[in-house]
């Protein structure tokens, strides 16, 4: 009788412990530090350096360029305005890793040496002439991944190949 009474103590015991690990799971993919959530409805801060055709700063004014375009699509997307904040690669890594920036643009190339600094999106398109293609990407910050997976799907619907 003992015996049959330490299954069901078993079985609710695992059950109870199932639970209290979910409750903790909250939303995935999840930002720690609220990327997405700030951004949505507020500003998409972001860092630029010049590599045209990818970004152009030669302009008086805000950057051009196939990158710049896409940020504005996206930050529109969200419902956010774009503050930019133009710079070389290495301050605006340091940037994004400190906090100051959500992303980072300049025709990155999918093995950027900034990856100790942010996170770069899956490539989003595939520049060059076949033996010499370039897989591009954008950096964001580390461990965003709530805002990161918004910027992916975002930039699978709209960047072209």
């Amino acid at each position: 009788m003992v015996g049959l009474m330490r299954r069901p103590l078993r079985l609710l015991a695992a059950m109870a412990a199932t639970a209290v690990v979910l409750t903790g799971c909250g939303s995935i993919p999840a930002d720690p530090d609220g990327t997405l959530e700030r951004v949505q409805g507020g500003v998409l801060r972001v860092g630029v350096t010049e590599n045209a055709p990818w970004v152009d700063l030669s302009g008086s004014g805000e950057p051009s360029g196939t990158e710049p375009t896409l940020v504005l699509e996206f930050a529109q997307q969200q419902g956010a305005t774009v503050a930019w904040t133009a710079g070389s690669e290495a301050t605006l890594a340091e940037a994004l890793e400190a906090g100051e920036l959500d992303l980072v643009i300049g025709g990155f190339l999918e093995d950027t040496p900034w990856t100790e600094f942010g996170a770069a999106t899956r490539p989003y398109v595939t520049a060059g002439t076949g033996e010499w293609d370039e897989q591009h990407v954008m950096l964001a910050p580390l461990g965003e991944n709530a805002f990161l997976v918004a910027l992916e799907s975002f930039l699978d619907e709209e960047a072209v190949s």
